[in-house]
């Protein structure tokens, strides 16, 4: 039977209650004594060029038995590893690169500063990554590659995706810059297609300032030296040898000692922080997933997810609320709640809507027939309107994700309890309960 409302609901934080978080969420220190060490000796090689120093080299090395490849290339940025990637794999004028429509820009400046068209494929809706099916939809005469986002740090579903580059001989690049020690099906996210791209920049799993990491799959010698070369001006800068080479352009995305060097000292404390981030994420599901009208972050159980941040998706047909004041209660109760991930699928923004990559320029959409209007991808474009995103951090509580949890709950069970004081008598009620 219809229970009396003030027996059920909590008074919310927002309307004059108490708040759920009355403490701060733990923070940290991300670098030290360690970092100090190893930039100290990079200052006594008396250079801080990759080629000439030490530190660039042995980050590397300890990349490469961590994620157990033959070869790696450093890069300035993971925005510079992407880039790299695709001029690896021979990405050129006109062809079409097929990757997610959420996803940060970095994943497309490469493939648009190689003069190919971003094509954007939808989504799994609880995933909220690339579906095979829409990937292979996409496929046209002009496809080259798909460039994979494994978003905040939970795998793609490699398998299919695999099978649809073998069919069609296309290349695989996985963009790896919130996952890192992600696992699908065992395998490491990055190890997988033909280049695993990551970023170290400041906001990712460990931090160089900047810089990124191209992994070749392949284990090929050649592959490795192209890749290599197309980082550094298309210099061959191995060994003791030096050449140089000018028969196609190539950027200058060199590592510097200094990152390499504070490379070394973050990549020792990588397991730590995946771990401590795998078990808050999934212990956020754990705590969610029996609230009607809320849908948790979907890991498979076959997969590792090392979670860059936490989404859930609202259902606002079961709330009294929007998606937007779910997450401002959420946020007066003292978790840091945002709507969404970023505004908008990224082929809504001007630069795919004005077709316009260079000031004053058409060039490269004009190669191609690819529109980017609203509806391409229903599916990620609903994501974004309902989504709510949650940080996880690995300096973060036990308390803190307990409290996150007993927030989330909070305001669900008001405003569904609000919707509810709207219907018949005769309507029955569970209370949510934690």
């Amino acid at each position: 039977m219809f229970m009396k409302e003030d027996n059920l609901m909590e008074k919310l934080a927002i309307h004059g209650g108490s708040k759920v978080k009355t403490t701060p969420f733990r923070t940290g220190k991300r670098f030290g004594s360690e970092e100090a060490k190893e930039l100290l000796e990079a200052l006594d090689q008396n250079t801080l060029f990759y080629h000439s120093g030490q530190k660039v080299k042995t980050f590397l090395r300890d990349f490469n038995e961590m994620f157990g490849v033959n070869y790696s290339v450093a890069a300035s940025s993971g925005t510079a590893a992407i880039h790299v990637a695709l001029g690896a794999a021979g990405v050129t004028a006109g062809d079409e690169v097929i990757t997610s429509p959420i996803t940060d820009q970095g994943t497309l400046i490469g493939i648009i500063y190689q003069n190919a068209i971003p094509v954007f494929a939808d989504l799994d809706p609880h995933t909220y990554n690339m579906d095979p099916i829409s990937i292979e939809k996409c496929i046209t005469k002009r496809t080259k590659a798909i460039l994979v986002v494994h978003l905040a740090g939970n795998p793609a579903d490699m398998d299919p995706i695999m099978q649809i580059s073998k069919q069609f001989g296309l290349k695989v690049i996985e963009d790896c810059a919130q996952s890192y020690l992600t696992k699908y099906k065992g395998k490491l996210a990055g190890t997988i297609g033909d280049y695993g791209c990551f970023s170290t920049n400041d906001y990712k799993h460990i931090s160089t300032g900047d810089g990124g990491i191209v992994t070749i799959n392949s284990g090929d010698e050649e592959d490795y030296k192209v890749t290599h070369a197309f980082a550094d001006k298309n210099y061959q800068r191995l060994g003791d040898k030096v050449e140089r080479e000018l028969s196609y352009l190539a950027p200058n995305y060199r590592m510097t000692e200094l990152q390499g060097a504070v490379g070394i000292a973050q990549l020792k404390k990588l397991p730590e922080i995946c771990k401590k981030r795998k078990g808050y994420g999934d212990k956020i599901t754990a705590g969610i997933n029996r609230i009607n009208g809320i849908h948790p972050h979907k890991v498979f159980d076959y997969n590792s997810c090392t979670y860059w941040f936490y989404m859930f998706r609202i259902d606002e047909s079961q709330f009294s609320c929007t998606r937007n004041q779910f997450a401002e209660a959420l946020r007066k109760e003292g978790i840091p709640a945002s709507s969404g991930y970023i505004p908008e699928a990224v082929y809504l923004s001007d630069l795919f809507q004005n077709r316009q990559a260079y000031l004053n320029s058409h060039y490269p959409f004009e190669l191609s027939d690819v529109s980017y209007e609203i509806g391409i991808c229903p599916v990620a474009e609903d994501i974004l309107r309902t989504t709510i995103r949650l940080p996880v951090n690995e300096f973060f509580t036990e308390e803190d994700i307990d409290d996150m949890v007993k927030g989330i709950y909070k305001v669900a069970n008001y405003y569904q309890l609000n919707k509810v004081k709207t219907l018949d008598r005769g309507d029955d009620y569970d209370e949510i309960s934690y």
